[in-house]
C-alpha cells in the first residue's frame, strides 16, 4: 500500500445514522405497510355494502381538525428548531401547540364517531363501510392517541426541567413520527372524504 492511498482512506469518514433514527425510520416502514392494507380494503370495498348508510349520507369533511392535524406538522418542526438553537421555553411553548392541535384532532373524531354510532346508527358492523371506515379512521386515531402519550411525556419532562438542547435529536427523531402521522392523514382524508364518499 502506498502512503497516497493511505492519506486518502484517513481522509474518508462515514457517519453512521443515529440509531434512533434508523429505528423510527423502520417502524415507520412498518407501519405505512399496514396502513396500505386497510387503505387497499377500504378502496376495494367502497360502495359494495348491500345496506346503508352510506358515506354520502353520514360523512361530513372534517376540515377544521384535519387542519389542526396537518399545523401540527409546522409546531413540531417549530419546536425542535427552538430546542437546536436552545431556546427551551420557545420548545415548551411550539411542544403544548402541538399537543393542543393533536387533541383536538382526536376530540373531532371522537364527535364525528359518537355522531355515526348514537345518530346515523353506523357501527362496526352495520356494513361493509361501517367495518373498513372504523379500521382505518380507528387505525389512524390510535397512532395519534400513542404519539400524544409520547409527546405529552416529553412535554412532562421538559416541565420537570430535564429537557435541554442535547436532547434535540431524541426530539427530532420523535417529531419523525408526528410527521408520519400528519402524512398517512392526507391519505385516510383523500381515500375517506373524497374518493369514498
Amino acid at each position: 500500500m502506498n502512503a497516497t492511498s493511505v492519506t486518502v482512506a484517513e481522509t474518508i469518514q462515514w457517519d453512521r445514522p443515529v440509531r434512533g433514527r434508523v429505528a423510527m425510520f423502520g417502524l415507520i416502514a412498518a407501519e405505512a405497510a399496514i396502513f396500505s392494507i386497510f387503505v387497499v380494503a377500504y378502496l376495494f370495498y367502497t360502495g359494495k355494502s348491500l345496506t346503508g348508510p352510506m358515506p354520502k349520507d353520514v360523512l361530513s369533511v372534517p376540515i377544521f381538525y384535519t387542519i389542526c392535524l396537518l399545523s401540527s406538522s409546522l409546531t413540531i418542526h417549530l419546536a425542535v428548531s427552538a430546542l437546536r438553537r436552545k431556546g427551551v421555553r420557545g420548545f415548551a411553548v411550539w411542544w403544548f401547540a402541538t399537543i393542543a392541535l393533536g387533541t383536538a384532532f382526536v376530540y373531532g373524531t371522537a364527535t364525528e364517531w359518537h355522531r355515526l354510532i348514537y345518530h346515523d346508527g353506523l357501527t362496526i358492523s352495520t356494513n361493509l363501510f361501517g367495518t373498513t371506515y372504523y379500521s382505518l379512521v380507528g387505525l389512524h386515531g390510535f397512532h395519534v392517541v400513542v404519539g400524544l402519550i409520547a409527546l405529552s411525556i416529553v412535554m412532562a419532562l421538559t416541565l420537570l426541567g430535564n429537557v435541554r438542547a442535547e436532547h434535540a435529536e431524541r426530539v427530532d427523531v420523535l417529531s419523525l413520527y408526528w410527521h408520519f402521522v400528519d402524512a398517512v392523514w392526507v391519505v385516510v382524508f383523500t381515500v375517506v372524504y373524497v374518493i369514498g364518499r
